[in-house]
């Protein structure tokens, strides 16, 4: 029997629903792992299709072109190493996630996931029909089992393939971002080495998906949990891992040990990487954002120009009679260190006209927030218009705090096609602003130093709506909105946790009640990078039309 068994880990950015193209990624992958002499060549979950698919693999001409692809490879890859894959599966009239192994130049053997995840962003469970528990493949005198992501996340598959007698796990996942996860998953992956006594090498995907971002980091450990490798997070990459058998069984060779950065600098890699998939996998070359001075602007420009680069972000000033000058020289000197397009379109004459065509409506009404929505909806309208025209997408600039309480106007500064900030409360958008100051990095297209003024990140923010506005004239100050917010939205608690919390009752209740009654606002707000597990969208879903209130 072999003593050494070397597998290639393939940590790569699929696109959903480009079956050749993430073919050819897999066949990169299978070149790449037979030039460094592997035995298997592995890939994450539902690879060839990209992740996550929700309804489209349910649809038959899309799932039997996948794995009619995935035959196609086999056939491509049939002299050299094993080559694993995820994708869907068909069997007994019933769809499968499914881990494939290509031998030979066939679809050699098959493991289907039995635990399909039905929360947060996954609705696994009206997707697939669930696998049975099962043994593990060989790749020739080797046996691999291989739980499907969520199959890892329990005990009962790890179990038993160790009883049917495999002799290390490789688990392929599709595991998204949110802060703090890879303790979790380590946690996971401890148990399972700790449990079966068998090496487990955690296989994860990278990449942007809408919301989600795939952040890679895989790692390998030995039994007993000791870490053997760690990939980078984030980046594509490949790792080369050979195992020895010993007299205890297989063990994993120690290999390099990628550094992992802190919660901040994570959080703002994905709205980078959010951002710059979202525009490659969609089609779009540039962007353009209203630039107000104000610090959610600010931080959009400067992940907008670290995603894509400066030459491809262009930003508007379009200032009313209630802009003021400290705002206008702020907006101009985040442009000016960004290195942007910048451009300056007064909304005043525009304003005046719509104010004189509603003014035999409104005669004899007080003037109020209809007229400050208008200066909202007008840039809306010629931020829209310029998009069109240039054919760049419009990036909305909403953080969570003002998407939780509707603090933003539809039809106006909610115009755009992503959102990079909408997972982020204002609090912590403040401490990002400062965190990209002080640091660069090589991903970043963006310029090194200080690219956000001081003035933009301390002065008390406004939407400049009207004479000396201020947001603390509407909602209670951040720290306390974003405070019982984590609690009603983060945490999913009641009014009663938030008194407990030291927090106001009355003052917990309004925030509550604003946050129920702008569903229908989010509803039809532009996507954003996922940063937590509770983002608005696929994690939390509920009613437009909903009455109940906490009685607490």
């Amino acid at each position: 029997m072999a003593d050494r068994f070397r597998v290639t880990l393939a940590q790569l950015n699929p696109t959903v629903g480009d079956l050749t193209g993430n073919a050819a990624k897999a066949k990169a992958a299978w070149e790449e792992g037979r030039t460094a002499g592997a035995d298997l060549v592995a890939l994450p979950e539902m690879f060839i299709t990209g992740y996550n698919t929700q309804d489209l693999v349910m649809k038959p001409a899309f799932h039997t072109a996948a794995i009619a692809e995935v035959e196609k490879l086999a056939a491509d890859c049939a002299d050299g190493p094993a080559l694993a894959i995820g994708g869907p599966w068909i069997e007994g009239g019933r769809l499968y996630n499914a881990y494939l192994i290509l031998k030979g130049g066939k679809i050699a053997s098959r493991s289907l996931k039995h635990h399909l995840p039905n929360e947060t962003v996954f609705d696994e469970v009206r997707i697939f029909d669930a696998g049975p528990l099962g043994g593990p493949y060989a790749v020739g005198n080797t046996r691999i089992g291989s739980p499907i992501c969520e199959d890892g996340w329990h005990e009962d598959v790890a179990e038993t393939l160790a009883e049917t007698g495999a002799e290390f796990l490789l688990i392929p996942n599709g595991s998204p971002y949110f802060r703090n996860k890879m303790e979790v998953r380590f946690n996971h992956m401890v148990a399972r080495a700790v449990e079966t006594h068998l090496p487990v090498i955690y296989l994860n995907m990278v990449g942007g998906q809408d919301d989600q971002v795939f952040d890679g980091g895989s790692f390998v450990l030995n039994p007993g949990g000791a870490l053997a490798l760690q990939m980078p997070v984030f980046d594509e990459a490949y790792a080369h891992l050979d195992l020895e058998r010993t007299e205890d069984g297989w063990r994993a060779v120690e290999g390099d040990k990628a550094h992992l950065p802190d919660a901040w600098e994570q959080d703002y890699r994905v709205m980078v990487e959010s951002l710059r998939d979202y525009m490659g996998k969609t089609g779009f070359k540039k962007v353009l954002l209203g630039l107000s001075g104000g610090v959610d602007s600010a931080i959009v420009a400067a992940i907008a120009v670290d995603a894509l680069g400066a030459e491809n972000v262009r930003c508007v000033m379009l200032p009313s009679e209630y802009t003021s000058r400290e705002s206008l020289e702020d907006a101009e000197a985040v442009a000016k260190a960004l290195g942007v397009h910048y451009d300056y379109v007064p909304i005043s004459e525009g304003r005046a006209a719509i104010t004189k065509t509603l003014a035999p409506l409104f005669a004899g009404m007080e003037p109020g927030l209809t007229e400050e929505n208008i200066q909202s909806r007008l840039r809306g309208l010629l931020l829209m218009a310029m998009s069109n025209k240039f054919g760049e997408m419009l990036l909305t600039t909403g953080n969570k705090s003002e998407v939780a309480v509707g603090y933003a106007t539809i039809y106006g500064d909610m115009n755009g096609g992503y959102n990079p900030i909408k997972d982020m409360y204002k609090t912590r958008v403040f401490e990002t602003c400062r965190w990209r100051n002080a640091n660069h990095r090589p991903w970043m297209k963006g310029p090194e130093g200080e690219v956000i003024r001081p003035n933009v990140i301390d002065k008390p923010p406004s939407a400049e709506l009207r004479e000396d506005q201020k947001d603390s004239d509407s909602l209670p100050d951040y720290p306390e909105l974003d405070a019982i917010l984590d609690i009603l939205v983060d945490q999913d608690g009641s009014i009663a946790d938030c008194v407990a919390a030291g927090f106001d009752r009355d003052v917990a209740k309004r925030v509550e009640h604003l946050v129920y009654i702008s569903e229908y606002k989010r509803f039809q707000s532009a996507p954003g990078a996922r940063l937590t597990p509770s983002a608005f969208w696929l994690d939390r879903r509920y009613p437009i039309v909903n009455r109940w209130r906490d009685p607490s």
